[in-house]
């Protein structure tokens, strides 16, 4: 079967087998999803395609078999849930992480990713060099430039939070707690 011999016959059979398997699995999404599939399985053996002399039947055979080894698959996976079940509540970032996200955001997209990569995911500089495409003296100055911006961006929530400049010092990191007491503060405002 050549290129053009396919197309059409994926174009008249295409709609007919989505039909078929769409009463078979019930999930129009679904039935076109392992139509497709069984046709991008068809695409590599095109060549002998005709000799079988049913190509249809094989690609509904295909598809049915893929909507049963999904509904298997998500059938295993519900099983596992129900032995596993997730935890009933689990826990929102502390106020700490909000602040420091919401500093984040204010930085240029470059320092952020340079601040997230190095920081973060604990990349050396070389490697947030490669995975950004930038020189390493490039990096190093992002880095620095938005760690000064964060640290003036927390230093000024911080003044904000705590209703003037914080004594001990410039800029404190976003999981040091602070002073004794403001993050309690904070927890009673919350509430």
């Amino acid at each position: 079967m050549t290129e053009e011999e396919f197309d059409a016959f994926y174009a008249t059979a295409f709609p007919r087998l989505t039909g078929q398997l769409y009463a078979f699995t019930g999930d129009h999404g679904e039935a076109q999803d392992v139509v497709q599939e069984a046709f991008v399985r068809a695409w590599d053996q095109r060549r002998e395609f005709l000799l079988d002399g049913a190509p249809e039947a094989w690609i509904r055979t295909v598809a049915m078999r893929l909507a049963v080894s999904r509904w298997r698959r998500a059938r295993r996976w519900l099983e596992l849930v129900r032995r596993n079940p997730p935890p009933q509540h689990v826990p929102g970032p502390g106020p700490e992480r909000a602040t420091l996200v919401a500093a984040l955001r204010t930085l240029p997209e470059p320092q952020r990713m340079a601040l997230v990569l190095h920081h973060l995911c604990d990349l050396s500089v070389e490697q947030v060099a490669s995975e950004t495409g930038a020189p390493v003296g490039t990096v190093k100055a992002r880095l620095s430039r938005g760690r000064a911006a964060l640290a003036r961006e927390l230093s000024v929530d911080s003044a904000g939070a705590s209703g003037g400049r914080d004594s001990t010092g410039p800029a404190r990191s976003a999981g040091s707690g602070g002073p004794a007491g403001e993050g309690e503060r904070e927890d009673d405002r919350v509430r």
